[in-house]
């Protein structure tokens, strides 16, 4: 014989117990969720991300940090200090921790409230006692509970997504730290050129073997020199300052060395003729609009269930005279929805479904644009680093080793082998810009196959979810 079946209510009165016992159970673990983002960037980046919790975690830290500053810092190097020094991102970190806590609360019950009230009429003393539950909030547990824990994983998502730009914004601020550099080091040398070519021009005038304006011109050339040696140690020092915020470096830390040169141009450029679907499939702004598509329509759905259902309490009551026996019960209050049917609640949700679809159709539009436009900013960087690396500046090289010959052989005389030096110089300053626009537009490519944080924003549960949740802020 079967047994007979069990009524709805009688497994929610047995669940019930069972949902409350892990709801009071649960803990806030202040490094949850961390975890697959460290993931991401160590698969991303090839380096480790670390939260700043203690005075154990700040000194290994620093250690860590001194020890990557111990030798010129590289573009890799750059990140990975970022990554765990700067304390923005540490700030962003600590994000999860209130996601976490956020993620504990929804799953926790609110707590029961108890009622004790004293009556005396006379000799006649009444003593009342009640217990109240909220039972909209116990069965609404579970959807809000998985609402917040979508939340929790969106902020994941958006918390990579600025790891990841902010590493892309170190190697371009590195990028232009050594490149200016480069470019201080080499007018420097300029300088040096000009001022004993001006300072021959002045010796030679006075022996009578220079005129003046011949004198003139090479003076000249001497102050353009000098104005953009003092130019590009403002382009150095600002490049380096911009550099250090990007660290989150201050003190002694930021005596950091540079290396000497940007990286050589690679010998062939990144071939992603499928981009665009390269980059659909690993863009996470992408994937957390897609995730707020689904957790607004699983939050219209909750409002659409429980529109009519605001207040749920159960009671236990307990009553005591002095003339009399106890009396014990129980009550169930609801709200009646005789004004409000709801219908307003389900017009937001509806509302925030229907921003969330456009929002994430865009997201991807832009996504699809931003990636053509970065890798064809990155091909054509390229060959322009290639063409002046490999026919300018060659070029430039053997005229003046063609004009050192005719030197040698008294055809033309020293001021027009400096004048020939001054040309070549326009091509070493274009080669250095040229690789730098490179590795420039090697940065923002990268950045375009990881996507920028979204402008999405994280819809608010509706109805009784709104009613019984955290609030957020």
């Amino acid at each position: 014989m079967k047994p007979p079946p069990s009524r709805p209510g009688a497994r929610a009165a047995i669940a019930l117990p069972g949902v409350a016992l892990l709801a009071g159970c649960a803990t806030v673990d202040p490094d949850a969720g961390l975890a697959p983002v460290a993931e991401t960037v160590r698969a991303r980046l090839g380096a480790e991300l670390r939260a700043d919790r203690s005075e154990a975690d700040r000194s290994a830290i620093d250690a860590r940090v001194a020890e990557l500053l111990a030798q010129p810092l590289t573009a890799d190097a750059a990140v990975q200090v970022a990554l765990l020094a700067h304390r923005g991102l540490q700030a962003r970190l600590a994000d999860l921790g209130i996601g976490a806590a956020e993620v504990v609360q929804a799953g926790r019950l609110p707590n029961p409230g108890f009622t004790f009230g004293r009556m005396r009429a006379g000799d006649e003393r009444e003593i009342e006692r009640g217990l109240h539950l909220n039972l909209a909030r116990l069965l609404a547990l579970p959807m809000l509970r998985e609402l917040e824990q979508r939340r929790f994983e969106q902020l994941q998502r958006e918390l990579t997504m600025d790891l990841l730009a902010a590493a892309a914004d170190v190697r371009r601020a590195w990028v232009d730290a050594v490149a200016a550099e480069q470019m201080l080091r080499y007018r420097r040398q300029v300088r040096d050129a000009a001022e004993a070519g001006a300072e021959l021009a002045r010796r030679m005038e006075q022996v009578g073997n220079f005129n003046r304006l011949m004198r003139e011109r090479e003076q000249g050339f001497h102050a353009e020199a000098t104005l953009g040696l003092a130019q590009a140690e403002q382009a150095a020092r600002a490049s380096r300052e911009r550099l250090v915020r990007k660290l989150g470096l201050w003190g002694a830390q930021t005596a950091f060395t540079l290396p000497e040169r940007l990286p050589d141009l690679p010998a062939e450029p990144l071939d992603a003729p499928d981009i665009e679907r390269q980059g659909m499939a690993q863009r996470l702004d992408v994937q957390a609009a897609r995730l707020a598509v689904e957790q607004a329509a699983r939050e219209l759905g909750l409002t659409r269930t429980t529109r009519f259902v605001d207040v749920l309490e159960l009671g236990l009551a307990r009553n005591s005279s002095s003339d009399g026996p106890g009396e014990r019960g129980w009550e169930l209050g609801i709200e009646l929805p005789l004004f409000d049917w709801g219908d307003a609640r389900i017009a937001r949700a509806e509302a925030v479904h229907l921003r969330t679809l456009h929002r994430a159709a865009q997201t991807a539009i832009d996504a699809r644009s931003e990636l053509r436009e970065a890798y064809g900013a990155y091909r054509t960087a390229w060959d322009l680093a290639r063409h002046q690396r490999d026919e300018i500046l060659p070029l430039a090289q053997r005229i003046s080793e063609e004009q050192l010959l005719r030197y040698n052989g008294m055809f033309i005389g020293v001021f027009d082998l400096l004048a020939d030096a001054r040309a070549q110089i326009a091509a070493v300053v274009a080669t250095i810009d040229a690789l730098r626009a490179f590795w420039l537009a090697q940065a923002d490519l990268d950045m375009a196959l990881v996507g920028k944080p979204a402008l999405i924003p994280v819809a608010g549960p509706a109805g009784p979810a709104a009613a019984t949740a955290p609030d957020p802020h």
